[in-house]
Order: C-alpha cells, then sequence, then structure tokens
C-alpha cells in the first residue's frame, strides 16, 4: 500500500506542476494579457498590475484545479477496490 500512496503523491505533484505552467502558459497567450502587458499600439493600454491581480489566481487555480481533480478520482477509485484485511 505504501507504494501506492508514493506513486499518488509523485503522479499529484507532477499533475500540479503541469497544471500551474500550462494555466500560464494559457494565460500569457490570450489577447487580453498580451495587450495589458505591452501589446497595443506604442504601448497603449499597459498595465502592470494584471501581474499583481491576476498571475497569482492563475498559478494557484491550475495547481489547485487538477489536485481537486485527482482527489476526486483516487476516491471513487478507491470506494470501488475492497479493502485487504
Amino acid at each position: 500500500m505504501k507504494r501506492r500512496a508514493d506513486g499518488v503523491t509523485c503522479g499529484g505533484c507532477a499533475l500540479s506542476a503541469t497544471g500551474a505552467i500550462g494555466a500560464n502558459s494559457l494565460w500569457l497567450s490570450l489577447p487580453r494579457t498580451r495587450r495589458h502587458l505591452g501589446g497595443g499600439f506604442e504601448n497603449e493600454g499597459m498595465d502592470w498590475t494584471v501581474l499583481l491581480a491576476e498571475l497569482p489566481m492563475v498559478v494557484v487555480g491550475g495547481a489547485l484545479l487538477p489536485l481537486l481533480a485527482l482527489t476526486l478520482v483516487m476516491r471513487v477509485v478507491g470506494r470501488r477496490r475492497p479493502r485487504p484485511e
């Protein structure tokens, strides 16, 4: 049972890191974000507060949502299997 718990923990960490990186990549590729970070005409609409307001939520959301999904899947799979005595 110890090896399964270690594998789930390692998988959860990898999933969390992938989610955080993927969420950041998606957020940076959005036209709205590019416009706020200097993609407007002659730096028009440059707004650096986007980094303070949106970036932390993107990182936390990207890291926590995959972990929540993994937790739900593990609970469903764990309930279906009979526990060894």
